[in-house]
């Protein structure tokens, strides 16, 4: 009776752990069920051209500040590092020199103007004489060349005090442009001239981007666009966009203003530049850029995200397509360049194809997927270099 009932307990035990078990560990022979994937269908586009090239922030304007007179200065009005204003006072030179120079140069004048008036009087005398024959022609001639001597003598007197004037006015130095003020280089009590530099201005807002495209590359853009392959971007119409050493995009666009006619001998690079404006001060002289440029469009192209394309082995570039039955195929793919976060697909898909983008890794070919639209991350940052793609081999 013992036994019976141990026989008992062990079927119903068995039982019991055969209908908790799935069906596919009851049945090793039963197809697993879908694994649920996040697809995408390609669809061709219009993209951009867009490069992303090396370069430096440059001042718009840039202007050192030299005194037009020699003498001591003996007061600097202005703070460093700040903000001035054209014709802003920056330095004073010790005037008293200068303003005596301006009162010898108002009596030369006075002398010279005293000359002038006996001069002109003894014009009108000989004249009147010679009227009534009682002097001679030469006498005449004499007076009229001492009245023209003496209005010379008054001229360069006026220029001379004008000439003193102006430099006492240049016993303060003022600012040639509107910008921000660097260091003081002088301090009170130098003994300048025309040769020493106190400081130096620059003007940051708008400022200048100075960047160099390979003449190879962009030889293969016009290229490209004599075979229609792309459509080209007039210079107006580039758009330009800045982004730091660390990544982050810079918030304000600008324009391409220009590219050099010329080519670098020594780097066969050609230099371009762009304006941007900087309002807040964030882009300094000197500092380095990465600078994307829109140089042109390409139409009717297919792309995916980055996140979809694999490598194999050999380094080929494989994406997992749904075919319409429901399984999928790793196919091989020829990429090209990144927009975005996205590969253009060059070769090996076509428009309305589905295209695994997550959940390939618990794939393999011939598996049956339940394919479901992909949502893109809105938190993911976006990366717009346009690159080829370094390992890329031929689809087989």
């Amino acid at each position: 009776m013992p036994a019976l009932s141990l026989r008992k307990y062990a079927v119903a035990a068995a039982a019991f752990l055969a209908a908790c078990l799935p069906a596919s560990a009851a049945d090793p022979g039963a197809t697993p069920p879908p694994v649920t994937v996040s697809i995408i269908t390609t669809e061709k586009q219009d993209l951009p051209i867009l490069e992303e090239l090396p370069g430096r922030i440059a001042p718009m304007r840039i202007a050192e500040v030299r005194p037009r007179v020699s003498g001591i200065v003996i007061e600097r009005v202005f703070t460093q590092g700040s903000l001035v204003k054209e014709g802003d006072v920056l330095y004073r030179i010790d005037p008293e020199p200068f303003r005596v120079q301006v009162e010898s140069a108002k009596a030369t004048l006075r002398r010279a103007e005293a000359a002038q008036l006996r001069a002109r009087q003894q014009a009108d005398r000989q004249r009147e004489l010679h009227k009534r024959n009682i002097s001679s022609p030469q006498q005449l001639e004499e007076a009229l060349a001492a009245l023209a001597q003496a209005d010379a003598d008054v001229a360069a007197a006026q220029a001379g005090l004008r000439a003193a004037e102006l430099n006492l006015h240049y016993t303060e130095v003022r600012a040639p442009i509107s910008g921000r003020i660097g260091r003081a280089l002088i301090t009170e009590g130098a003994l300048v001239d025309s040769s020493d530099k106190l400081a130096t201005i620059q003007q940051l807002d708008p400022v200048y981007a100075d960047f160099t495209q390979s003449v190879n590359a962009l030889r293969a853009l016009r290229r490209a666009v004599r075979e229609g392959l792309i459509s080209s971007v007039s210079e107006d119409e580039m758009k330009v966009q800045l982004r730091f050493d660390d990544g982050t995009e810079y918030p304000y666009p600008g324009r391409l203003l220009f590219s050099e006619a010329t080519v670098e001998a020594t780097t066969g690079q050609v230099i371009m530049r762009g304006q941007f404006p900087n309002p807040d001060g964030d882009l300094l002289p000197g500092m380095y850029v990465r600078v994307v440029v829109e140089q042109g469009v390409q139409h009717d192209v297919i792309a995916v995200p980055q996140q979809a394309v694999q490598r194999d082995a050999s380094g080929r570039s494989q994406v997992y397509v749904v075919k319409p039955d429901g399984t999928v195929e790793l196919r091989t793919v020829r990429t090209g360049r990144v927009v975005g976060n996205n590969w253009v697909i060059e070769e090996g898909l076509a428009e309305g194809e589905r295209v695994v983008v997550e959940g390939f890794q618990k794939i393999r070919p011939g598996a049956v997927v339940n394919a479901q639209a992909w949502k893109q991350d809105p938190n993911q940052p976006t990366r717009t270099a346009n690159r080829a793609d370094p390992g890329q081999g031929s689809p087989q």
